[in-house]
């Protein structure tokens, strides 16, 4: 509890706790951050899993998984500034707990399939192989279980 306590009175976090503009900016950052991520990865997945065929894998795999990497990246800076703002409220939220978790399967699952043989094949033109293709629809299940969990956390 120091720790969470030291969080809460971080100059940082006192600022954004008393000033509406810079707590607006940092949470508009983090819904775009989480745009740039979700848009850029599920764009992917659905690619892997069969739509977009006119677009080869190894044109559209590059760049939407550094735009899904930026957008990930943004997403846990902004989300742990907004954090600090109520870290013993957050850490106690079931809704925040649950989104963490997913952020993080989320962020596993896409490690695997970025060091997966079969993926790297199918980088330069092999079959999509079906191991790929279950990462595919698993990333788009625990990204969208991210978003609903932290749409919660303000309801709970």
């Amino acid at each position: 509890m120091e720790l969470l306590q030291a969080l809460s009175d971080w100059p940082v976090a006192v600022v954004l706790r008393r000033s509406m503009i810079a707590y607006l900016l940092v949470n508009a950052a983090h819904i775009f951050s989480i745009g740039l991520l979700v848009g850029a990865i599920v764009t992917l997945d659905l690619r892997v899993l069969g739509l977009f065929k006119r677009y080869p894998i190894a044109v559209l795999g590059p760049p939407l998984s550094h735009m899904a990497i930026a957008g990930v990246t943004l997403a846990i800076l902004t989300g742990f500034l907004l954090f600090t703002v109520r870290p013993t409220a957050y850490v106690q939220n079931s809704a925040f707990l649950v989104k963490i978790g997913l952020v993080g399967l989320g962020i596993v699952n896409a490690l695997m399939v970025n060091y997966n043989r079969h993926w790297r094949l199918a980088l330069a033109g092999g079959e999509m192989h079906l191991r790929v293709q279950i990462a595919a629809l698993l990333s788009i299940a625990l990204w969208a279980g991210a978003v609903i969990a932290g749409r919660w956390i303000g309801f709970l």
